[in-house]
């Protein structure tokens, strides 16, 4: 029997109508898939919903309840579309107010206290029973209750605050990964590629074409926890590629 720890998981609910509309690219959730793989944490999806309360608290309790961790973006600035922090309080079933912590916070980049208006003062609402999450970019806080972190949509402080949370988070043991050019156009590799895959069953082998000009390629990407298998089946796909040239 095995004894060895499964590995922590993770999901991200990317939050914005302007995501939606194609306006904003989403270049948060990358930026997460990458933290959390390097401290072997599995991203297991990912979900864009619109700024609409319902929608994002359907597909946070959906997701904390099957992952370790759910990751939030975007949804928690000055403007009314800005629903976030009200939508996490819902799905936690729990009240929603001005927080001093995060107001003691706001008032090291806004000492003047008419600069601290309305606006600014929604980024202040925290739901009950959450902790702060710095941000070293503007001050506003993030915040996490229960496994959800919930983060700026701006990638700049998103990234901030992402710094300040991996260190809390349970680690796995990381993905390692390998890439070849199979300097082979994907259907003239696939059947010895699907049978590589059956002799090396704790190595994912992904087929990945593109195109230079007119002509086609293919990289393929193995990745793994087991460093040794690792290197057994990328000499395996090096032999087989070498066979067909």
């Amino acid at each position: 029997m095995s004894t060895e720890r499964p590995s922590p998981t993770a999901a991200v609910v990317v939050i914005g109508d302007e995501i939606l509309s194609g306006r904003t690219q989403d270049t948060n959730s990358g930026d997460i898939a990458r933290a959390l793989g390097a401290i072997g944490v599995d991203l297991t999806e990912i979900r864009v919903v619109s700024d609409e309360q319902a929608l994002i608290v359907e597909a946070v309790n959906a997701l904390r309840a099957k992952n370790t961790y759910v990751f939030t973006c975007g949804g928690i600035g000055p403007t009314h579309d800005d629903k976030t922090a009200d939508a996490i309080a819902a799905a936690f079933g729990v009240g929603i107010d001005h927080d001093e912590r995060a107001i003691a916070m706001m008032r090291e980049r806004f000492p003047n206290p008419a600069d601290l208006n309305e606006g600014r003062m929604r980024m202040t609402r925290i739901p009950f029973g959450a902790e702060l999450i710095a941000n070293s970019v503007s001050k506003a806080p993030g915040f996490h209750i229960g496994n959800v972190f919930v983060m700026a949509g701006v990638p700049s402080i998103m990234r901030a605050m992402l710094e300040v949370v991996i260190p809390q988070l349970e680690t796995g043991v990381p993905v390692s990964s390998a890439t070849l050019l199979a300097d082979a156009k994907e259907g003239d590799i696939a059947m010895p590629l699907a049978e590589l895959q059956r002799r090396h069953p704790s190595v994912s082998i992904g087929s990945y074409p593109f195109t230079v000009g007119d002509r086609f390629n293919t990289n393929l990407v193995l990745r793994s926890r087991d460093v040794r298998a690792l290197a057994n089946a990328k000499a395996a796909v090096e032999a087989m590629l070498s066979a067909l040239h």
